[in-house]
């Protein structure tokens, strides 16, 4: 995600993503899966089951694939078993890269992520080597074209629920919250009827680093694009300026 145009770069990642909605869906579905385990099927008493159900639909998931993945998480005691896994690495120039990952078996997961780092000339490193880099936020986008609200009485909305950060950009608009205050911000946009092009947690970098060499550029895409096909692999995050 650039420092500059972070709804450009959504909207690349959704036209990206149109190629191959089957994977994306996969993904998603886990995600439910696991939620649903945690804490019930009925996302108005499971925060963590509505946001992700939020994010599916901004994927354009169908609501029936998302009611039959809650249906089948549901009722599937035999269901097999995800684990939550996350990787601290770099890739070319440095660049900090971490993935969390859903998987039913650790070490093809590793073997891969691993792999993928090694493909573009990166490594993973030790648990805590890049995250410090990073901050936990509740982000929310805001696509201009979608939304007829004033600025400053989006701004007031969010910052009255409970944003921390309100910022305008050419195309869109920013909201931060503090991870714990995520859920409620975003419902409270919803209920007014505010179109999100993105809405979930995510670790937004510190500073940004640039790469001027075509090879690394070329290399820090391959690591990307292998870990974008890995089915095990949720999200990415890295504070390469693109």
């Amino acid at each position: 995600m650039s420092g500059h145009s972070k709804f450009a770069n959504i909207k690349h990642k959704k036209e990206k993503n149109d190629a191959t909605k089957g994977k994306i869906f996969t993904k998603l579905g886990r995600e439910i899966a696991v939620a649903v385990k945690e804490g019930g099927p009925d996302p108005n008493s499971n925060s963590r089951l509505k946001d992700i159900v939020a994010k599916a639909k901004s994927n354009n998931m169908p609501n029936d694939t998302i009611d039959r993945s809650i249906k089948k998480a549901a009722g599937d005691a035999n269901a097999v078993n995800y684990e939550f896994v996350t990787y601290e690495g770099y890739g070319p120039n440095g660049i900090a890269i971490i993935v969390e990952a859903l998987t039913d078996n650790k070490n093809r997961t590793a073997s891969n992520v691993r792999n993928a780092f090694t493909k573009g000339n990166g490594n993973v490193g030790t648990p805590g080597c890049v995250s410090f880099m990073f901050d936990k936020k509740g982000q929310i986008i805001i696509d201009k074209e979608e939304c007829d609200m004033e600025a400053d009485e989006l701004m007031m909305i969010a910052l009255d629920a409970g944003a921390e950060d309100f910022t305008e950009e050419d195309d869109s608009f920013e909201v931060l919250t503090d991870p714990d205050s995520f859920s409620e911000v975003r419902e409270t946009l919803e209920k007014a009827g505010i179109p999100m092009a993105q809405a979930d947690v995510t670790m937004i970098p510190q500073t940004w680093v640039e790469l001027t060499s075509d090879q690394d550029i070329k290399m820090m895409n391959r690591t990307l694009d292998l870990l974008d096909e890995d089915d095990d692999v949720q999200e990415v995050y890295h504070n390469w300026d693109e």
